[in-house]
């Protein structure tokens, strides 16, 4: 599943299999980016070190879904791999448990009922990526909400658009490196993650507010 896999592509030198990643403190180290109507970013580099363990469980132990999509006469392979963890169900590794529970007391209270669901994206290779969208605020489409993406294995870029069209932002992210779209960015703003040649296995964990998929 995972063709190309390098220890040297993560985090080395090598650590035991059940070994837990490093995780700093989000009081240091953020970096704030204002964008247009009341969207902001928020990238923390490294929050993570030593994540390689925790990208071999989860790719292991994760019950990945391949989902297909209905495009005109055709269905077609969405092209990554999937898996969803509603707010009640037991996340697939406690680090993940971690990371939710500092990301809820570091963005605290002001930001409404807290992270609740994770989504994981698996990137097999540079073939996979997934086109412009924005996450879906399923409870009162005018509310600003709070998307949290951890990113382990490869470095892959991120990018953000105005919705609608517009020059394009391009955030590479490595392993460990945390992003958080806030404010109005899933109303006004796009993302993606594009094609990219030779790219080795990435992995994408989304924490997400209540009513947001």
């Amino acid at each position: 599943m995972l063709a190309g896999f390098s220890e040297s592509l993560f985090d080395s030198p090598a650590t035991a299999p059940d070994a837990d990643p490093e995780i700093a403190p989000l009081t240091s180290g953020m970096q704030r980016r204002e964008l247009a109507h009341g969207a902001w970013v928020d990238l923390r580099p490294g929050w993570l070190t030593g994540a390689t363990p925790l990208f071999e469980r989860l790719a292991a132990g994760v019950p990945w879904r391949a989902e297909r999509v209905r495009m005109y006469e055709s269905t077609l392979a969405v092209p990554r791999l999937t898996a969803a963890y509603p707010a009640d169900a037991r996340l697939p590794d406690p680090v993940l448990d971690r990371l939710r529970e500092k990301l809820n007391a570091h963005y605290g209270p002001g930001h409404g009922e807290g992270f609740v669901s994770a989504g994981l994206c698996l990137y097999r290779d540079g073939r996979d990526s997934v086109a412009w969208h924005g996450d879906r605020i399923g409870r009162g489409a005018y509310r600003d909400t709070l998307v949290a993406i951890v990113s382990l294995g490869a470095p892959r870029v991120l990018a953000l658009r105005p919705r609608g069209g517009g020059t394009a932002l391009r955030f590479t992210l490595g392993s460990g490196d945390l992003l958080v779209m806030g404010g109005s960015c899933q109303r006004t703003w796009d993302h993606a993650v594009p094609k990219a040649r030779g790219a080795g296995p990435r992995m994408s964990i989304q924490f997400r507010p209540p009513g947001v998929l």
